[in-house]
């Protein structure tokens, strides 16, 4: 017997229809199933293959600001799709915490309307032991990210940049 996946996760929310436009404008994901009388959405990255892989409900009771999930990754296709998050999220005033190497992904750090960490990534296929979290400029070519990744995974120095 063996763990194969993750199927799906969730949050609960104060404000779902905010959440419900982040997720479908800002991220891109497609509603699956929506209960507007017990206030919950269902999501997907890709509705002809899983049905849901992030559930949003309102009911949340945590105070704004309680740390309740650590994160959500989103894995992604492309370093070009990177690119084109990190015009988004400046477009749309979303708060980025870290646009990261971690030598094995490229990812940025950013979180959501009700303030949950997310994270999209492009894995690197390079096996690099964790923690390694290193800031990334994502202003740069594809090129030259991939090149400056390469040149931070082997110039030494401290493997992990927290971000406060």
């Amino acid at each position: 017997m063996a763990i194969t996946g993750l199927g799906h996760t969730g949050f609960w929310v104060d404000d779902l229809e905010t959440m419900r436009d982040f997720y479908t404008r800002v991220m891109g994901l497609t509603v699956t199933d929506e209960d507007d009388e017990r206030g919950i959405v269902f999501f997907s990255s890709r509705p002809e293959e899983e049905h849901h892989e992030f559930v949003l409900q309102r009911g949340r009771t945590a105070p704004p600001g309680a740390k309740l999930t650590h994160q959500v990754s989103w894995r992604v296709d492309s370093l070009e799709t990177i690119i084109e998050f990190h015009h988004r999220f400046r477009a749309e005033g979303i708060k980025v915490q870290q646009e990261v190497t971690h030598g094995n992904a490229i990812g940025i750090y950013f979180f959501d309307p009700e303030g949950n960490r997310n994270e999209v990534y492009l894995r690197v296929e390079r096996d690099v032991r964790q923690p390694f979290r290193k800031s990334l400029n994502l202003d740069l070519s594809p090129e030259e990210i991939f090149a400056e990744a390469e040149r931070l995974l082997t110039e030494g120095g401290p493997a992990y940049q927290p971000v406060q």
